[in-house]
């Protein structure tokens, strides 16, 4: 998905009109959603500074929106050849299915088996109905700032239950 369909998804996620959006940003009225219009079809590509801008009035990180265009099976596909080129993913068969898998082997790919290991752990409660779609969805778009957040909390936990 290019950076303009996920500032269109987020913004409808997060109920707002272009023209909200584009004010928001700081675009002069008149012209607000004609430009929010732009950067969702594609026709301008945002600079740094407003996708920073744009992730902290959606509430996500900013990576969220700069995501690889992924929104055809080329684009998909060449991703997938740079994870195996950066981080050590193979293709293999699982139950007669193909399937990716990293190598718990290579010591480089131990940060991201553990963040896919969170990212299951997450899917999980939300299959087993311990989390909303609503929690899963501000886990993965806040991505890791969910996760220092929660290991805060639980440190204050454990300080305050040894001061008492």
């Amino acid at each position: 998905m290019a950076i303009g369909e996920r500032i269109r998804h987020f913004r409808v996620l997060r109920g707002m009109t272009q023209k909200w959006l584009g004010g928001a940003v700081g675009f002069p009225e008149r012209s607000a959603d004609i430009r929010m219009a732009q950067y969702e079809s594609g026709t301008r590509t945002p600079k740094e500074n407003l996708v920073d801008h744009l992730a902290g009035i959606f509430n996500v990180d900013p990576r969220a929106l700069t995501v690889p265009d992924i929104d055809n099976y080329i684009g998909l596909i060449h991703t997938l050849f740079a994870i195996e080129d950066v981080y050590g993913l193979t293709i293999s068969t699982a139950e007669g299915k193909p399937c990716l898998v990293l190598d718990k082997e290579r010591k480089t790919d131990m940060s991201l088996l553990n963040i896919i290991s969170e990212w299951k752990e997450e899917a999980v409660k939300l299959k087993n109905g311990e989390i909303t779609k609503e929690d899963y969805d501000n886990w993965r778009y806040t991505y890791p700032k969910a996760n220092i957040d929660r290991t805060k909390e639980s440190l204050n936990k454990r300080r305050k239950s040894k001061e008492t």
